[in-house]
């Protein structure tokens, strides 16, 4: 188990249809729900504008400065909810989803992520919000 969090695939369930894992199971201890974070660096501006891999890769950069923030590192994630806006948003997301995973889950064991295609954030300018659930350390 690593950091308390494992990932499960059962059996009887289909195969995950992607980078994810049916079942994230957590030791017991704190929990932090980490709010969905944008393509918007320190200062609040959009990065990537009308550039989807662009955005994936600083919401991704911004998970990262957060979890360091609470002392954990992706492998302590139980879960992600992925907004892509538009299914023209899927192509880059699977393909910039896979180049970061190989380098923050390298033994291939990754969370679950429930991903919805949406019409719309609160900036039109903005692609994709990702949200997390994370264990932390007693």
């Amino acid at each position: 188990m690593t950091k308390g969090v494992s990932y499960l695939n059962p059996p009887n369930a289909p195969a995950p249809g992607g980078l994810y894992s049916h079942v994230a199971v957590m030791e017991a201890g704190r929990s932090a729900h980490i709010a969905g974070q944008v393509s918007v660096d320190r200062n609040g501006k959009v990065v990537g504008e009308g550039d989807p891999a662009a955005q994936i890769v600083q919401v991704f950069a911004n998970l990262e400065a957060i979890l360091t923030e609470l002392g954990v590192g992706f492998d302590s994630v139980c879960a992600f909810t992925t907004y892509l806006v538009g299914r023209a948003t899927l192509e880059p997301w699977f393909a910039t989803r896979t180049q970061i995973y190989k380098r923050i889950y390298p033994d291939g064991k990754y969370p679950p992520n429930t991903l919805l295609v949406i019409e719309g954030l609160n900036r039109p300018e903005i692609l994709v919000e990702i949200s997390a659930i994370v264990r932390l350390p007693e």
